[in-house]
């Protein structure tokens, strides 16, 4: 074979898999069997235990983000009722998930104008360009995108802003607000190309973002000023709290210092240090916001304050490739569950490192860790409280090998009294600017 495929090649390329017993076999299985299932390997499905050494308290039924890309949303506001139902005694309890995605769209909408304005020099063609018009309005985002809507808008409880359709599938929406915004993006670009005055393009880019509210509206639901919340705990005491706002719920009944927790990542590629701080250009919700830092450290330095975080009852957000060694119905992660090598009849030799520098791997989802299985002194395993609604796992709880920890799993979020003073001060520092589509901006939003 020289450039191009040949019969001859083809004749050579049949015989060589007609001579494999294992090929056939596995042609054989997987014709009618799904590959995941047809890879598990017996020993390490029967060993699969959900039970851990170490579970946080307070736990409360799953959530369900449904057809949206919310989980990074629905991971940190599972994270903040933990707060609330531990001050109140809860049962269950969960906020608005549309509350929150309202406000994230209609900043993540701002952001982009914004970016159109300040690059109206760029080719329409260039690669930045075509970063920025791929998808405005996402579901996806990252921990400090969080941070920012939280602490611009507070919360509020589902039952006040409950779920719409488009909330809970949000592909239509997030189809018209991207034809939208596009067509904004073409006509401010036309402005600044006539040397229009950048307070006349933010006189227009304000009448765009009316649109884009009105539409959320129409999809959503117009977000509350005002509510009240009415509760019933465990022990069957009875709170009410009239003439709130979501700020104030936020500040006091929450009292969660999310500025406090830093996200910690694990990105051994060849273009990042460790031991580095680092930043994504041009990613972002909120303008004016907090910008994204992230910590580039060992794997190790990710699981000791995870663990030092759980011992102390406190959950912790983190960032996956979820999909990867995933048996979605079992609910495990676990890089020995499955022996694909053997079912294909080929190694997979790629590394974590090489993996996320030539495409194969990047974050996908955020969850929350609530549990670790501590043996010997070392983590084993890991509860993940997942956001896929309670029909698979152990009632919507996963379980994460610490081998697929090792793999798979590129940050966690962490308050800083869990971290060393050599990582604290590393927040101190001028970040390295990454380029928008470097690996580690990938935004969480499987679903």
């Amino acid at each position: 074979m020289k450039d191009s495929i040949n019969l001859s090649n083809i004749k050579k390329f049949s015989k060589t898999f007609k001579t494999s017993k294992t090929n056939s076999l596995s042609r054989n299985a997987l014709i009618k069997n799904d590959a995941t299932n047809v890879a598990v390997d017996w020993d390490a499905f029967r060993n699969i235990n959900h039970t851990f050494s170490n579970v946080i308290s307070n736990q409360m039924p799953v959530t369900n983000q449904k057809a949206s890309g919310r989980c990074w949303g629905f991971a940190g506001l599972n994270l903040m009722r933990l707060n609330l139902a531990e001050k109140y005694n809860l049962d269950d309890f969960e906020f608005s998930q549309n509350y929150f995605m309202f406000w994230d769209k209609l900043e993540k909408a701002n952001y982009f104008l914004e970016n159109i304005i300040k690059t109206y020099k760029e080719p329409y063609d260039s690669r930045l360009m075509m970063y920025l018009l791929s998808n405005p309005v996402q579901d996806g985002g990252q921990w400090d995108m969080f941070v920012n809507l939280i602490e611009k808008y507070g919360v509020v409880p589902q039952t006040v802003m409950p779920e719409t359709n488009h909330s809970s599938k949000s592909s239509l929406m997030n189809y018209f607000l991207t034809h939208k915004l596009r067509e904004f993006a073409w006509i401010l670009r036309k402005m600044s190309k006539k040397n229009t005055t950048l307070k006349k393009l933010r006189n227009s880019k304000e009448n765009m973002i009316l649109t884009i509210y009105s539409m959320l509206c129409m999809f959503l639901g117009d977000p509350p000023e005002k509510f009240n919340w009415e509760v019933r705990n465990k022990k069957n005491k009875f709170f009410r709290f009239n003439n709130l706002t979501p700020k104030n719920f936020y500040k006091k009944h929450v009292k969660i210092n999310l500025k406090n927790k830093v996200c910690l990542i694990h990105a051994p590629m060849s273009n990042k240090k460790m031991d580095e701080l680092y930043t994504i250009n041009f990613l972002g919700n909120v303008v004016g916001g907090s910008i994204i830092k992230y910590a580039n450290v060992k794997i190790n330095e990710l699981k000791k304050a995870a663990v030092k975080s759980i011992k102390n009852n406190e959950a912790v957000w983190f960032g996956c490739d979820v999909g990867k060694m995933l048996h979605r119905e079992l609910g495990v992660m676990d890089m020995d569950l499955f022996d694909y090598e053997t079912l294909f009849n080929t190694e997979f030799n790629m590394n974590k490192g090489v993996r996320l520098e030539y495409g194969d791997s990047l974050m996908t989802h955020a969850m929350l860790f609530t549990g670790v299985d501590i043996k010997n002194g070392k983590p084993t395993k890991w509860r993940v409280e997942n956001s896929w609604g309670n029909k698979s796992g152990d009632k919507g709880y996963y379980l994460m090998n610490d081998s697929w920890f090792n793999e798979y799993n590129y940050e966690v979020v962490i308050d800083k009294k869990y971290l060393s003073k050599k990582i604290i001060h590393l927040f101190n520092r001028e970040p390295v600017e990454l380029e928008p589509w470097d690996p580690m901006g990938a935004l969480a939003n499987i679903n």
